[in-house]
């Protein structure tokens, strides 16, 4: 038993804390999760009769920018003077940003609370174990950051290369490992143009909805079913005839960044919200003649500019308040 574990603290709680940043990681990293529930032997090994193992946060992302409500259960506890020891393989199980790391020492100091990693004990009281401690925490947040701008810069130059990453629309099917092609699927390939030149021919996007509903002309979409994509066909929405519409895959082009998320502060912490809507000139990425297409590219900037003015109309038409 460490020399910097007293009868004080052993007259209290263990706390371990366990945490994998995705669902993906808990089903896979069996090992990981073997290891750190190991860590509750470890606390009956150090001399704790009482061990509370805080297991609330698998699959969570210790980034800062989600709520843990097994980091809020450990902090409660360490701040009611509950917790002798917090016991975690490694700083970075308990937080990977440093506003959420420094403050469990700072509680921790003030409650004279040591913490047990998978090399060593520490009292953050004692000015060098709190130095130890520190560089822990920033060295946790920095290798997030830098596993963050790897697999950014690796995406982006797949990117800049036209490599499709995503998921490819209805009427279009995977080629090779980062390509694309129309689907061979001749009924698809036809309902999509019939899109395209219905539109044409009527001019707004509700008379094609309209028209598709009043002469019972179903579309095809995608459904994920058993990790397999699946077409069903059902009367289309005005959301999926407007996602076909200014999709410029439809027109042969890839494009990238099309939106972009924004991050907003509440309560302290920050939250990401995604899918807002970036204009053409500010995308990442346009690569033109990427891919057959099911329409001209000249065509795709008619059809939005008729989308804009449709509902620029729309508005104005729209009565005010008296």
């Amino acid at each position: 038993m460490s020399d910097k574990i007293t009868a004080s603290h052993l007259g209290r709680t263990a706390y371990v804390y366990i945490r994998q940043s995705t669902l993906q990681q808990v089903r896979c990293n069996l090992e990981s999760s073997r290891r750190q529930y190991a860590l509750r032997e470890r606390a009956l090994e150090l001399g704790f009769s009482k061990v509370v193992v805080i297991d609330d946060d698998l699959g969570v992302s210790g980034a800062g920018n989600r709520e843990r409500p097994g980091f809020g259960r450990l902090l409660a506890a360490v701040c009611d003077g509950l917790a002798g020891a917090v016991l975690s393989l490694e700083a970075s199980r308990l937080a990977r940003n440093n506003r959420d790391w420094h403050h469990l020492i700072d509680l921790c100091m003030l409650t004279g609370t040591v913490v047990v990693d998978g090399e060593g004990v520490y009292d953050p009281r004692l000015l060098n174990d709190r130095l130890l401690l520190g560089l822990k925490g920033t060295m946790s947040e920095f290798e997030l950051g830098i596993l963050r701008q790897r697999a950014q810069e690796a995406c982006r130059q797949k990117v800049l290369r036209g490599e499709v990453l995503t998921r490819v629309p209805i009427g279009y099917i995977r080629s090779g490992t980062a390509g694309m092609e129309p689907t061979p699927d001749l009924e698809v390939r036809e309902a999509i143009s019939g899109v395209f030149a219905s539109f044409a021919r009527m001019g707004t996007l509700r008379q094609v909805l309209l028209w598709h509903h009043n002469e019972k002309i179903p579309l095809p979409c995608q459904r994920v079913r058993d990790g397999l994509d699946n077409v069903i066909w059902r009367l289309p929405d005005y959301q999926q005839l407007l996602r076909i519409l200014k999709n410029p895959v439809y027109a042969g082009a890839f494009s990238y960044g099309r939106t972009q998320s924004r991050t907003r502060m509440d309560s302290g912490r920050s939250f990401k919200t995604g899918g807002h809507k970036v204009a053409m000139e500010n995308w990442q990425v346009l690569i033109k003649d990427h891919h057959p297409g099911y329409i001209p590219w000249e065509q795709y900037l008619e059809n939005q500019r008729i989308l804009h003015s449709n509902r620029t109309k729309s508005h104005a038409a729209t009565p005010g308040a008296a």
